[in-house]
């Protein structure tokens, strides 16, 4: 499937703009030519050659700390989207095979969490355990999960109907190995759909939580929280929130574009994400 992705003009370039935005996280905060954090009188000047981005209201270079809070962003996405595969795809898959008891305390669950407005939800969780990123996404995360329980539950079934998998169980074969060896094929491809989606919403999760101040102690940059910082002080710099919100918008535009490129390549993923995600509301207005 990789290589099909890749044979797509949309996926190359998807790909490229997620790596790259990968190697800003990993290495932007080494290449922050100011510390980030270090105040100085020049406030709010434009940029030049010393702040190639200007300084902010405290005097702190701009670039440096777009540079250094990439990190949390980026990370903040992936944690974001990890704890949704995790908590929704494998209860998903293990709906169909561990009984009526297992599949209908799941189902419920996903009702559950669908029904849950993220935002308060993870205000909520943060005044509890505190204001940091981890929890934040965690939190949002488990909230995401309901798509991949949907995607994987639909594929699982659509599988545990056939008659090979019939034939495996009656032969005694566990159900690791089938999961394995028959599910995991069909179940991957509309679950890299779903991850590459949601890889995009993890970074507008991360970028509104951060705008709002939840899960970042100031005065960690974030790329919400410059974009909030630059918003009050528009009419000193209206330029100010163009490059946050650029590199939001370029990194949301890739996940959902290597979405589409692996549905165009996997054929009936976007039929059973789009399935799901019916169900998914279904069991939401329930």
């Amino acid at each position: 499937m990789v290589r099909r992705v890749f044979s797509l003009a949309s996926g190359r370039i998807a790909v490229v703009v997620l790596v790259g935005v990968g190697l800003l996280a990993v290495f932007g905060p080494l290449l922050a030519p100011h510390d980030p954090l270090a105040t100085s009188p020049d406030t709010l000047v434009g940029p030049s050659g010393g702040h190639w981005l200007g300084t902010d209201y405290l005097g702190r270079d701009v670039f440096s700390r777009l540079l250094d809070g990439s990190r949390v962003s980026v990370v903040g996405a992936l944690e974001v989207t990890v704890m949704a595969l995790v908590v929704g795809a494998i209860p998903g898959i293990l709906s169909v095979y561990l009984g009526r008891v297992f599949e209908w305390i799941t189902l419920r669950v996903a009702d559950t969490l669908v029904a849950l407005p993220f935002l308060l939800f993870a205000v909520a969780v943060t005044a509890l355990l505190g204001n940091g990123i981890t929890q934040a996404m965690f939190v949002t995360g488990a909230l995401v999960s309901p798509l991949f329980y949907r995607v994987g539950r639909a594929a699982t079934l659509a599988v545990a109907r056939s008659q090979y998998v019939e034939a495996a169980l009656i032969s005694g074969a566990s159900l690791g190995w089938i999961i394995r060896r028959h599910v995991w094929g069909k179940v991957l491809p509309p679950i890299a759909v779903a991850l590459a989606q949601t890889l995009g919403v993890g970074f507008i999760i991360v970028s509104s939580l951060s705008f709002l101040g939840i899960g970042v102690q100031p005065p960690a940059p974030t790329w919400g929280g410059l974009l909030a910082a630059d918003l009050g002080y528009l009419s000193y710099q209206p330029w100010a929130p163009f490059a946050p919100a650029l590199l939001i918008m370029v990194t949301v535009w890739a996940g959902n574009v290597l979405a589409d490129a692996i549905r165009d390549v996997s054929g009936g993923a976007g039929r059973a994400l789009a399935d799901s995600r019916k169900a998914a509301l279904v069991g939401g207005r329930a």
